[in-house]
């Protein structure tokens, strides 16, 4: 499952997805892991999400941040959630095609090993093309 969380700047995009992880962490029996630029989020989540500063690693574009995620399974396969906090940050655009691609990605990388998706992007839903509204909420 993939799931896009979509709004502009300022709608609560974060702290629904803050909500959300904490909750995971009662009801999943997996790891739950936490992708953003920065560590913004280190207090807002419960302890148990292992929360990952992604520019630590000075990774841009795509195929880095497929290769990231391949990486972080390959290491831990109990891993049953990632969220990405600012997915335009973590793919160094706000092309709504590659944002796509990301998606459709997550969305066969997660069937084929049994992940979940839950990612935040800075666009207003009216606006966004086909390809994205699929994973809307």
């Amino acid at each position: 499952m993939v799931k896009l969380i979509a709004g502009r700047s300022g709608t609560g995009k974060t702290q629904q997805m803050v909500s959300q992880i904490n909750e995971a962490v009662e009801k999943e029996h997996g790891s739950l892991v936490c992708i953003e630029q920065r560590t913004s989020l280190r207090y807002d989540l419960n302890y148990k999400v292992r929360l990952i500063e992604y520019q630590t690693y000075q990774l841009e574009g795509l195929k880095a941040l497929q290769a990231f995620i391949s990486g972080l399974h390959a290491g831990n396969f109990d891993i049953s959630h990632i969220y990405l906090k600012s997915v335009h940050r973590l793919l160094s655009t706000d092309d709504p095609t590659v944002v796509a691609q990301f998606c459709d990605w997550c969305r066969s990388f997660g069937e084929a090993h049994g992940l979940n998706f839950t990612m935040t992007f800075r666009l207003e839903a009216e606006t966004a093309p086909e390809a994205l509204k699929a994973y809307m909420n």
